[in-house]
């Protein structure tokens, strides 16, 4: 079996909206133009009103409140757009998931709290464009929903394995499909057009020190990920906030020039705003706890 080739079968099952779709294409442009994106966005009431709620909420904290997606566009920039319009649509993207396999629930509350983590410790770290580290964060579990799908018996062979570890469970999908959960979400996003810095960096992101030109992105993306994995709900081991630094691949810190002290104080800032996307964007998974 091949990443690439599952990774296709589900393109279509697995597509984002028209109204995303053209959203990203038009942002993928070499010039794209506010104003037919705020077109572009009006035109879906639905997305209208969750962006306008994201951008007035904790996530950003800015003081005054932001009426109209021209505003809103002009405030946060392009990046952060194509962040709100994906976070928005995406959560409606996969559907018909076996709940035996997967809590969709806690799936997304591990995916909001991974891009919010990313997103502030890329911050934290004065990374260029670190606004990407959002939408790096919450598409970089979503090779596991599209095996899921398309190879159930695989799958319950690889959850099998959950009480053991992350790491087990990721040296089983290896031995059981013959790719990670990273490489096959990494696949499917290309065909979603996303840039090859996002998709790069999810493939990376379990062996952030060997991914290129992607490391530094693959290292925040790997801390965020571990974070997020420890302080969901179903996690195998509670988290010490004393002890983050042995949780994370050697080398990594040292990488990234980060202390833990840093770290926490990210995951610190990050818990309000986990709270206040998911309340938008997926609400049930504000309950699991």
């Amino acid at each position: 079996m091949h990443a690439q080739i599952l990774a296709h079968q589900v393109e279509s099952l697995f597509s984002l909206p028209e109204v995303a779709l053209r959203i990203n294409e038009i942002l993928n442009s070499s010039e794209p133009l506010n104003a037919e994106l705020e077109e572009v966005i009006t035109n879906d009431p639905a997305l209208t009103a969750k962006i306008l709620k994201i951008v007035n909420s904790s996530y950003f904290g800015f003081p005054g409140t932001i009426d109209t997606i021209s505003r809103a566009i002009t405030i946060i920039g392009l990046q952060e757009l194509r962040n709100l319009v994906i976070a928005s649509s995406v959560t409606t993207c996969f559907k018909g998931i076996s709940e035996e396999l997967v809590d969709m629930d806690v799936f997304w509350y591990h995916s909001v709290t991974s891009a919010v983590i990313a997103r502030n410790l890329a911050k934290e770290l004065k990374c260029s464009n670190y606004e990407r580290l959002f939408i790096v964060g919450l598409l970089h579990s979503i090779g596991r929903l599209i095996y899921f799908t398309q190879c159930p018996e695989q799958s319950r062979e690889i959850l099998s394995c959950k009480d053991q570890g992350e790491e087990v469970m990721i040296a089983k999908e290896l031995d059981v499909l013959g790719f990670t959960h990273a490489e096959l979400s990494a696949e499917f996003l290309k065909g979603w057009g996303l840039p090859a810095e996002i998709w790069k960096t999810i493939e990376n992101y379990l062996d952030p020190l060997n991914a290129g030109d992607f490391i530094r992105d693959a290292c925040v993306l790997h801390i965020a990920g571990k974070i997020a994995g420890s302080i969901e709900p179903c996690a195998t081991h509670e988290f010490d906030f004393n002890e983050i630094e042995p949780n994370i691949k050697p080398g990594v810190f040292d990488y990234l020039n980060v202390s833990a002290n840093q770290v926490k104080s990210c995951i610190d800032d990050a818990v309000m705003q986990v709270f206040g996307l998911l309340a938008i964007i997926k609400p049930g998974a504000t309950t699991i706890f």
